[in-house]
């Protein structure tokens, strides 16, 4: 029997037995429309997330006072702040543990530092045209935070070695946090006082950021001098670990600590980038995973049709063998048959997978990490075919072998 016979007498079962097979089809309409859609948002959101890891800087290095006592889930752990009471080693200790000179003075005697910024931030009460709310306020050292800082401008200039009552604000700070958007050179209070705005960053915070002299007059609870965190921009990224290495150390013997008592923290940009993304791709694992058992519930349903097709066609079957039909046809015409359900439930699956791909991040109200939208891709496409034809396939192996190893006389006398 030709090959085309086979797909005829195969197309010809599914149209005859509508009702059976357009439920078999539904079940991998839905597992393939799963895995469509989990990879496409999957995808988007690996990217999107690669973007902002990849503007964070892997050459930046932050130093906070108190020990970490285990990672958070990105990786950040460590205390923020230099005015807290911490457990180091087996021992506690009510001494403040803090972020001096000292501390800035040995890491410039580092050669594999190439930037050093030193950093307070505090909540302040910020006013714009009769309006008011408490924003976040980060004192920076102006001389070097416009070329170690990853967030970048959008209007505007960052802070200068010369600025004194100026501010950079972030992006929706400027746009929507007020009932009037920031613009350049407009005035704002902070803490009663009056800045001039110069910067707006692009960005979506609503930080703003200011001469870390000024910063100390408007958070009166900081001590001038004393640091919540100090960011270091090594000079070879290549060689990071090493230049950790020598910090540490050069920090622990200027703090009189050592590993049980190391009372600071020193987190790498590099090292939250690998975490975050090898959490991306397990929790994308873990998706698919889910839908996988969508599609393992469609092959049970191919595998049940195949089986009622077999018995039903049992006679048919050893008509065919009478009149001529092998077992290698009787066997092709069963697969054909699988393999259109699996097709044809791939193509209705990738539509709607797409469909559902593109409603989830209206549904989701445009997530941080979905704002660049969704793509199917043409990768995603291949697989959810292959994937469907292939279990339309291997679900119907068995009844095709079966059906194919009947009697001729055995199938005539069936009832």
């Amino acid at each position: 029997m030709r090959l085309i016979k086979c797909m005829k007498h195969a197309s010809g079962m599914v149209r005859h037995s509508k009702v059976r097979s357009w439920l078999t089809i539904l079940g991998i309409v839905i597992g393939v429309a799963s895995v469509v859609a989990i990879m496409s948002i999957g995808g988007s959101m690996q990217e999107t997330v690669a973007q902002k890891l990849g503007d964070l800087g892997g050459d930046i290095l932050t130093l906070t006072a108190g020990q970490s006592r285990g990672s958070s889930i990105f990786g950040m752990g460590g205390a923020r702040g230099g005015g807290t009471s911490v457990a180091t080693g087996a021992t506690a200790t009510e001494k403040e543990i803090v972020l001096g000179r000292t501390d800035l003075q040995a890491l410039r005697g580092i050669p594999d530092i190439e930037l050093i910024d030193t950093q307070i931030r505090g909540s302040v009460k910020v006013s714009y045209l009769g309006k008011s709310g408490s924003v976040s306020l980060t004192g920076v050292d102006q001389k070097v935070w416009s070329r170690i800082t990853t967030p970048k401008i959008k209007e505007g200039r960052m802070l200068d070695s010369a600025d004194q009552n100026v501010v950079v604000i972030g992006g929706r700070l400027a746009e929507s946090y007020f009932d009037k958007p920031i613009g350049i050179n407009q005035m704002i209070t902070i803490e009663e006082n009056v800045f001039r705005v110069v910067g707006i960053l692009d960005d979506t915070s609503t930080n703003i950021y200011m001469p870390i002299q000024m910063a100390y007059q408007m958070l009166e609870d900081k001590e001038n001098g004393v640091y919540d965190s100090i960011i270091i921009k090594v000079k070879d990224e290549d060689i990071l670990n090493e230049t950790l290495g020598k910090i540490e150390a050069k920090l622990m013997l200027v703090r009189h600590v050592t590993e049980k008592t190391k009372d600071f923290s020193l987190s790498s940009n590099k090292q939250m980038q690998q975490t975050r993304s090898e959490m991306m791709t397990s929790m994308n694992a873990f998706l698919l995973a889910i839908a996988a058992v969508s599609l393992i519930v469609g092959a049970v349903g191919v595998a049940n049709t195949m089986f009622t097709s077999v018995l039903e066609k049992t006679k048919q079957i050893g008509i065919m063998k009478a009149i001529g039909a092998r077992n290698k046809d009787i066997m092709l015409i069963f697969l054909f048959n699988a393999a259109l359900i699996g097709l044809v439930g791939g193509f209705i699956g990738i539509i709607f997978g797409s469909i559902l791909s593109g409603a989830l991040p209206a549904l989701m109200g445009e997530t941080m990490m979905l704002r660049g939208g969704t793509f199917v891709s043409i990768d995603s496409i291949i697989i959810a075919l292959s994937v469907s034809v292939g279990i339309g396939v291997i679900a119907g192996f068995v009844p095709a072998y079966q059906g194919s190893k009947l009697k001729p006389v055995d199938a005539l006398r069936y009832e």
